[in-house]
Parts: structure tokens; sequence; C-alpha cells
């Protein structure tokens, strides 16, 4: 394991810890571009009421405008779990250069568990993956979120 990649995927386990404590599915994510964070975001859905609420488009949203240009194709994206359709395809239209993620979701991941939308050759646009990073700690945060809720 690459120990920026470590780093960073602390840096996103601290904003799914965030969501937690908000009572929001725990899900954060980081933008890094340049080497440096130009968007830390975690899940708002139930807050905010809106269903594309989710931390890693949060984070897309929150970098193009601090770069000023919707193309992030120099931007690593960080997430402590793999992202799902919506937030997929927003990495494919943002042009992302790399994602980086925790644990994969089994029934709801457009990356390698249900779909593989990001290397699909059919699309005008692929991201690199690296995928299992903190894979524990991303997926123990998960469960323990769920397991309070029942």
């Amino acid at each position: 394991m690459d120990e920026t990649d470590i780093f960073y995927m602390r840096a996103a386990l601290s904003e799914a810890e965030a969501a937690y404590a908000e009572g929001e599915v725990p899900v954060g994510a980081i933008l890094v571009s340049g080497g440096r964070v130009i968007a830390r975001a975690h899940n708002v859905k139930e807050a905010s009421g809106d269903p594309t609420g989710h931390a890693e488009l949060l984070a897309l949203r929150a970098g193009a405008r601090e770069i000023g240009n919707w193309r992030l194709s120099d931007a690593t994206l960080y997430a402590t779990k793999e992202p799902c359709i919506m937030c997929a395809g927003a990495m494919v239209n943002a042009r992302l250069g790399k994602l980086v993620y925790g644990c994969n979701d089994e029934k709801g991941g457009a990356v390698e568990s249900l779909y593989a939308l990001l290397s699909d050759r059919r699309l005008n646009h692929q991201v690199v993956v690296v995928s299992g990073i903190l894979e524990d700690e991303c997926a123990e945060i998960l469960k323990r979120f769920f397991r309070e809720k029942r």
C-alpha cells in the first residue's frame, strides 16, 4: 500500500466519522490535486434532503469550484466506500484522473462490485482505480453505523 494513499484515506475516514456523528451514512471523500487537498466532504443526504448529497459528488463539485474547471483529470478522489452509479458517472463526466477507495459495496458499487463504469471502454473516459486502501477501517464504520440503526 502506498503511504500517500493511506494518508489521504485517513482524511477521508475523518470525514466519514463526521457523517457518522451527524447521523448520516458514514462515507467520506477527499479530492487531491497538485499534492494538496482541494475539497473534502461527507454524506449529507439526510440533513439536506438531497438525494445527490453523496460525499463523492460534493467533493467533485467543491474541487471543480476550487480550481475553476470542471475537468479534474489531474485530481485523485479518495472515498471510503466504492462509489454508486451516480457518483461513478459524475467521475467519468468530470474526467477524474484517479479514484482510490476503501471498501467494496456489494449492493450498490459501480466500480467493481456490480458494475465497472470507470473502466468501461464504451464511455469517453476511464478512471484509474485503486481499491482496498484501509478496507477494514472503512468497512467497520459502516457496519457499526448500521448495527446501531437496527
